[in-house]
């Protein structure tokens, strides 16, 4: 298994506790008014024994903070977040709200 499929199960052990794994992988192209947002491959993966959700979206995007260069975003099925498009429109929403509880550096 690759060493980023690796970093992203890091992630996910630290943020929501477990092993999870990779099932897949799907782009995804997130844009408002015509423009793009972000763009990228987000990897789904299913965690094992967690109590509510049975998919994790994750993936990492670069920054343009030279503290933090590489950004870590993991996103679990619950409520309305049901498929990777929803999970990146999630993170997005919670970036802009300053609520960045499923990131990790």
């Amino acid at each position: 298994m690759s060493e980023y499929f690796e970093e992203l199960k890091a992630v996910i052990r630290h943020l929501h506790g477990g092993e999870a794994t990779h099932v897949a992988s799907v782009p995804v192209k997130e844009t408002h008014d015509g423009m793009t947002v972000w763009e990228g491959i987000v990897e789904a993966f299913d965690p094992h024994g967690h109590p509510a959700a049975s998919r994790v979206n994750a993936w990492a995007h670069e920054t343009e903070n030279p503290e933090r260069p590489q950004r870590h975003i993991a996103v679990l099925h619950l409520g309305p977040v049901t498929s990777p498009q929803q999970a990146v429109q999630a993170a997005i929403v919670n970036q802009y709200r300053g609520m960045d509880e499923a990131e990790e550096s």
